[in-house]
């Protein structure tokens, strides 16, 4: 399974990317500052969107592409780890 974080901050890239490996969920972090998210986000499952640490902009271009793919999407105003442990358990079912 395969997963989109957008947003988040950037020190804890390793640590949202760790808390996924070991639920078994392969994520690509975003933090947001990247251009073209949507294009180089490929094929994923879900996507988990921190409201309160990206801007308007990218939440509105990954929304779009989300929306045209389908993709199911969890939007979390708190940007913690296990506010991430929660939004995986919640839609890979463990």
């Amino acid at each position: 399974m395969c997963a989109a974080l957008i947003g988040g901050m950037d020190r804890l890239k390793r640590d949202y990317m760790n808390e996924a490996k070991r639920q078994g969920v392969k994520l690509k972090v975003f933090t947001g500052k990247e251009r073209n998210i949507s294009g180089s986000m490929g094929r994923v499952d879900f996507a988990v969107v921190f409201t309160n640490k990206v801007s308007h902009k990218a939440r509105n271009e990954v929304m779009g592409a989300l929306k045209k793919k389908d993709v199911p999407v969890l939007m979390e105003h708190s940007c913690g780890i296990s506010t991430l442990r929660k939004c995986i358990a919640e839609h890979a079912g463990k």
